[in-house]
């Protein structure tokens, strides 16, 4: 079966991280996924987290990589970059491509910098070089919310900041059932994954970036703002960059053309 849909963990120090994978081609895109991955992990979900990949499965082998499980309370982003390129090393890859989503575009950033053998070429979606002046109360916010336990008011203050006036006309409908199923028995791996945001800075390293690079971004980003991306465009030389006139921080679920426009950079 092409989707070759499978999950597994690799061992990173005295914990593990989980990740899926599918696709079946020779070539490797690593995923690295958003904050959302505080509250929900990709453990056993491979099958779920495929659909939107169909294009890359006969090009590509693709890894979804979730936090490692056990995390301290002043992880960084940069240690998240390291142990990433260490489960990357593990598995056996020597070489990958990586698209990296809001936060896991900051880790990304760090990966194409300090693991440069092993990236191959960077696509940063709706992302920041740094906690900038838009970012930071966003993430204040949501992790008032996350001390509170107010999981429903996270998700509807996350939802809105996200997604466009279209598209929350169809997910205002879903606003008495948020919260009832889904909420983390603990908001501590959400609170490790936030505070590292707020304490990120990638701006000065940006120009060591060296392999092709697309930055997407949204015009209307409530949550990192548009100007970062023009920010990391400006910085990491030869870089390519797409603004979504009409999308905001969703841009990478809400465009048609944002996995086909991904898939065309990484094959040419």
């Amino acid at each position: 079966m092409i989707w070759n849909a499978k999950n597994g963990k690799v061992q990173i120090g005295d914990t593990e991280m989980s990740y899926a994978s599918f696709g079946s081609g020779n070539k490797v895109l690593i995923l690295l996924p958003g904050l959302s991955d505080g509250l929900v992990t990709v453990d056993g979900k491979a099958l779920i987290l495929a659909a939107p990949y169909r294009l890359f499965f006969k090009d590509y082998t693709v890894y979804m990589f979730s936090r490692k499980n056990n995390m301290p309370d002043n992880y960084s982003i940069r240690e998240m970059a390291d142990d990433h390129a260490a489960a990357i090393r593990k598995l056996g890859i020597q070489k990958a491509s990586v698209l990296g989503v809001s936060q896991g575009g900051m880790i990304a950033q760090y990966l194409a910098v300090n693991h440069a053998d092993l990236t191959e070429k960077l696509v940063i979606a709706v992302s920041a070089p740094n906690a900038n002046d838009t970012l930071r109360p966003v993430i204040e916010a949501w992790i008032e919310l996350a001390k509170q336990g107010n999981y429903k008011q996270l998700m509807i203050d996350t939802a809105e900041k996200s997604y466009s006036e279209a598209y929350l006309k169809k997910y205002q409908k879903m606003y008495p059932f948020i919260g009832l199923i889904g909420k983390p028995k603990s908001f501590h791996r959400f609170l490790v994954n936030a505070n590292a945001i707020l304490h990120f800075d990638c701006s000065d390293a940006l120009e060591k970036i060296t392999c092709p690079t697309l930055i997407i971004g949204g015009e209307t980003d409530q949550i990192v703002g548009p100007l970062a991306s023009y920010q990391m465009h400006e910085k990491i030389k030869g870089s390519e960059i797409y603004m979504y006139k009409e999308f905001g921080h969703a841009a990478y679920e809400e465009a048609a053309d944002f996995y086909r426009r991904v898939f065309d950079f990484l094959v040419q």
